[in-house]
């Protein structure tokens, strides 16, 4: 049970770090945020173990499990970060983060395929509205899409360059997809102060990858010559990603990856109640968006339920009874 309140918890500061982001790359560049964002979280992760007793305990971990931390770390805070950057850059925070979601199929998926894990009828059911969510969002979208009308402030309305946005939202998806099966196969078991110092060796190793890229003049230049307002947001955004991420890391290791995976897509709600008081202007609203984000919700919930709990709500059809215990891969 705590495993999941870590989970939502999780969620919610993870959505107010997109949501701060997309506010940072309105002006400035997904290269400024990700200087920002991704180096922070070391500090971070250090001051985390330090206070929590665990600072002994990041010297303590096998080479394999460190390997392993590292990969969670490269796919999740620096290649998937990235694309997601890009992608809110180009169709915003509310159109993203649907596609995004996707990384849960992903991870089931592989949990299946490594962890031998199976599908119930509620979570095959589960898989499906997930995928689906991103699909109506986008054909109710291009189906009801006007010119965008300037607004009130005088601000000039934001256009969404769909095709691109949903490539990088794909993209930021599998690599979000792939990194808690890294996490968990190297946390399982331990306890919250081993999570967070397990987390230290996953920023450092996307800062290490990210390192080289910095040592061109001209990338110095665009990072040094960022904005105050836009550096306030995107040090928001860090902060609030390198929390998120010590939450999940907390989350990860006491519960499987399907439950903390489902759990986290209830960031798209936090995403779109947040974005309606910060980025008014700089969004897609509507009913499409809501209907895509709602299937989607809809979906991780199934996944998060045991199919003996749902049948114990519903009348007893004999047909609910033959089909309940279903498995696939059939073990």
């Amino acid at each position: 049970m705590l495993g999941a309140w870590l989970a939502l918890l999780a969620a919610a500061t993870f959505a107010f770090s997109n949501v701060s982001a997309r506010r940072g790359v309105i002006q400035g560049t997904v290269l400024q945020g990700i200087a920002i964002t991704v180096p922070i979280g070391v500090p971070l992760f250090l001051a985390g173990a330090l206070v929590s007793g665990a600072w002994d305990a990041i010297f303590e971990f096998s080479l394999w499990q460190i390997l392993s931390l590292a990969a969670a770390g490269i796919c999740h805070f620096a290649l998937a970060r990235y694309c997601s950057y890009r992608a809110i850059r180009l169709m915003g925070s509310n159109l993203a983060a649907p596609v995004q979601r996707l990384s849960l199929p992903v991870s089931l998926a592989l949990a299946l395929w490594l962890l031998d894990e199976y599908l119930t009828p509620l979570s095959a059911i589960g898989v499906v509205l997930v995928i689906s969510g991103p699909a109506v969002m986008l054909f109710g979208q291009n189906a009801t899409r006007k010119k965008p009308k300037p607004s009130s402030t005088g601000d000039e309305a934001f256009e969404p360059r769909y095709a691109e946005g949903y490539f990088f939202a794909f993209l930021s998806a599998l690599g979000y997809g792939v990194s808690p099966l890294f996490v968990r196969a190297a946390l399982a078991g331990a306890d919250i102060p081993t999570a967070i110092a397990g987390g230290v060796w996953s920023y450092l190793a996307a800062s290490l990858l990210l390192a080289p890229a910095f040592l061109s003049r001209s990338t110095r230049r665009t990072i040094f010559t960022i904005r105050g307002e836009t550096a306030k947001w995107f040090g928001y955004s860090g902060l609030a990603t390198g929390t998120s991420q010590m939450i999940r890391y907390m989350a990860l290791a006491l519960a499987p990856v399907t439950v903390v995976s489902s759990i986290m897509v209830s960031s798209m709600v936090f995403r779109y109640l947040l974005s309606a008081l910060i980025n008014r202007n700089h969004e897609v609203f509507g009913f499409w968006v809501i209907a895509g984000i709602a299937i989607t919700a809809l979906g991780s919930l199934a996944l998060t339920l045991e199919i003996a709990w749902v049948l114990s709500l519903l009348p007893p059809w004999g047909w609910l009874g033959e089909i309940a215990p279903w498995r696939w891969p059939a073990g």
